[in-house]
């Protein structure tokens, strides 16, 4: 396994931990996988989290005088390298880990409460883990994949002019067939039940070089709609096979992991039409992306290559690594300012995120994120800006919309209950859409009666 350690001052990369030996740091552990087949999409990812702290240190000196230093451990995607990486990293006074996989993710989320570590999976992991009563240590900040699976759904159903006009259609979720992959099918599953819609499951094999075998399935079943679950090298090997078989990219959706830059490039004129959902915006013209910039590569201290800065999954990593770094400020606030924050801390500071516009001025994230609050029962926060991109030899991006309501068990519009004990899923009268891993997740699965079915559905949807 490789590890690379790295201490970061406040304008100079320093490579040995001895001279900071009595200097207050807080210490972030980096999951990456640089290497392998993911690494095209991971690279850019793990230098967007990197460059920032790097960016933090240089301009702010730190988080209140507090340096911050990180050490990588890579996983290559592999859950047994990444629980090995985060068992070998905890002891360091880990401040958090973002687990950077859905697998890795399941295997540290029994491991977390004991340890006291916040897990961190802005977009990805377990879509249950939202509800903090029963979830204390995991934050799925921004959506889960029950939020994408159902922002895509209602906009299926918008485009047929309203969901009752999915009855009869068939939908195939083409999916990676890892936890990733399998973690949107509860909510998809209740959707198909409700709507009357097909829902055909085609798997594909890590890494997904190899596809035919399911776009033949396609093929062969005709459905009127693809909701792709891919990541890294997949995302572009199904957009070939879809122009192969004739399938229609336009009749594609993307969840956010299969719409950026590396699952387009090779593909070409092949890729136009396919749309897929955003997290974030791209591009260099953000603040937070300027300082960058200026105070990181432009000193010759940048992580990776200076064109892929701003790119939509180095954004990505920034955002991530701007969210953790949050957390430790605002539970400095509580706890003490100028001082250490211990994982038990910084999961005070994840559950009291108050990052409004204002806020997110000030971090030069304007127009690359939502507002973002949280609180010790929603671990998740308001829908973000979940747009759409329509993908081809350019990326374009469709603003999203604030999601108000919110449909099928997120957050804000759910009816709360209090928790009789520890670990209970709880239903408020309604039926209660528990995650199958677990068994856990006590949010009312709204929208299941003739009378609310249509005023439940208009949650987050894309543009």
């Amino acid at each position: 396994m490789k590890f690379i350690p790295m201490i970061v001052a406040a304008a100079t990369l320093v490579g040995s931990g001895a001279a900071f030996a009595q200097a207050k740091e807080q210490f972030f552990p980096l999951l990456v996988y640089r290497t392998g087949p993911y690494a095209p999409n991971g690279t850019p990812w793990a230098n967007g989290k990197q460059d920032y702290i790097k960016m933090i240190n240089a301009r702010d000196g730190g988080i209140n005088g507090v340096k911050i230093t990180f050490e990588e451990c890579e996983t290559g995607y592999a859950t047994d390298k990444g629980v090995e990486c985060y068992e070998r990293l905890k002891g360091k006074a880990a401040s958090l880990v973002d687990p950077q996989a859905t697998g890795i993710t399941f295997a540290l989320t029994d491991k977390a409460p004991a340890d006291k570590i916040p897990l961190v999976t802005m977009g990805y992991g377990l879509s249950a883990s939202q509800d903090g009563g029963v979830f204390k240590w995991n934050f799925p900040l921004m959506g889960s994949y029950w939020t994408a699976a159902d922002i895509l759904i209602q906009h299926l159903g918008k485009k047929e002019g309203g969901l009752d006009r999915l009855k009869g259609k068939k939908i195939a979720l083409v999916y990676h067939d890892s936890p990733f992959g399998k973690e949107p099918m509860p909510l998809l599953d209740e959707r198909s039940k409700m709507h009357g819609f097909e829902l055909v499951k085609i798997p594909v094999t890590a890494p997904g070089v190899e596809q035919k075998s399911a776009w033949l399935q396609v093929r062969q079943q005709k459905p009127d709609y693809v909701l792709l679950w891919g990541w890294g090298v997949m995302n572009s090997t199904a957009l070939k096979e879809a122009q192969a078989t004739g399938y229609p990219r336009d009749k594609m959706y993307g969840v956010w992991w299969a719409g950026a830059e590396p699952d387009v490039k090779d593909v070409g004129e092949g890729a136009k039409g396919y749309n897929a959902l955003a997290l974030n915006t791209s591009g260099q013209q953000p603040k937070v992306i300027q300082d960058i910039i200026k105070l990181v590569h432009d000193k010759g201290q940048g992580t990776g290559p200076k064109d892929e800065v701003g790119s939509v999954l180095y954004t990505r990593g920034v955002i991530i690594q701007a969210m953790a770094i949050e957390a430790v400020r605002r539970a400095q606030e509580r706890f003490g300012k100028g001082k250490v924050m211990s994982g038990e801390q910084v999961r005070w500071g994840l559950e009291n995120l108050a990052l409004d516009d204002k806020k997110l001025a000030a971090l030069g994230l304007t127009g690359v994120i939502r507002p973002v609050s949280t609180s010790c029962l929603d671990h998740m926060g308001p829908r973000a800006d979940l747009g759409r991109r329509q993908m081809g030899l350019q990326l374009r991006l469709v603003p999203g919309r604030r999601a108000n309501p919110q449909a099928h068990g997120q957050g804000r519009g759910r009816q709360i209950c209090r928790r009789e004990e520890a670990d209970a899923p709880l239903a408020c009268g309604l039926p209660v859409l528990a995650h199958p891993r677990s068994g856990q997740g006590r949010f009312p699965l709204k929208g299941t009666t003739p009378a609310n079915r249509q005023s439940r559905s208009r949650g987050g949807r894309l543009v």
